[in-house]
């Protein structure tokens, strides 16, 4: 993905544990001031937050596109129908077409596409780091679509640390860095708590090592 111009828009500022924030920063997408945060940081937290959030959407290294596949009358043409469908043709399901929008506006995505597939990169990264009732209960909260790419998911023999974690994801794009990687974590993970409930992602969190909350968008307190 090539380096794009990003309007200008206004983001709510963040106060982050134990810092002032400078007019006009900007912040990861969805990150939020946990009431109090400012007398609870703990000793070397800024720098952990600092190393997390970043001000705009890093540049990305254009992603090469998919060969071709080479058509076929049984896969191109429905008997049915005999109209020409994609592979990725389903139904219209609002639940997951409001959870791309959301995440294509968090994270200033040019297209639904691109939305979609970085949307099923961090979902099947954190499948496999999310395990018991959160699992299960996260399955049934999610849209159809993305309940799947959790399910599917083989649950990891350890559990990584946030930055391992987005390293991983990191990994499973092509063209991505660490950079770019927290920008998609980020931009996937804010959009959940509004859409599955606080509670639930408060109890994911907490199964998670520390570092987490902030993928989401929440300030990582002390103790937390």
């Amino acid at each position: 993905m090539s380096a794009t111009t990003v309007p200008s828009v206004t983001i709510p500022r963040v106060t982050l544990p134990g810092t002032t924030t400078p007019p006009g920063t900007k912040t990861m997408p969805g990150t939020t001031t946990m009431p109090g945060a400012a007398n609870r940081g703990a000793p070397g937290e800024t720098e952990t937050l600092k190393t997390f959030l970043s001000t705009t959407r890093p540049a990305q290294s254009p992603r090469p596109a998919p060969p071709a596949s080479p058509a076929s009358p049984a896969s191109s043409v429905s008997p049915a129908a005999g109209a020409r469908r994609r592979p990725d043709d389903r139904p219209d399901d609002p639940a997951w077409t409001q959870l791309v929008d959301e995440v294509r506006e968090a994270g200033q995505y040019t297209t639904r596409s691109e939305a979609e597939s970085v949307i099923r990169v961090v979902l099947s990264a954190l499948g496999g780091h999310v395990v018991g009732d959160e699992r299960v209960d996260l399955a049934r909260a999610l849209p159809e679509e993305a309940a799947r790419v959790v399910a599917s998911q083989i649950p990891a023999t350890r559990p990584l640390t946030a930055a391992e974690f987005v390293d991983s994801v990191a990994a499973r794009i092509e063209g991505a860095t660490p950079a770019t990687a927290r920008w998609d974590v980020s931009s996937v993970l804010s959009v959940l708590p509004a859409l599955v409930g606080d509670d639930l992602i408060d109890r994911v969190i907490a199964q998670l090592p520390p570092g987490y909350a902030l993928l989401f968008g929440r300030a990582e307190l002390s103790g937390t």
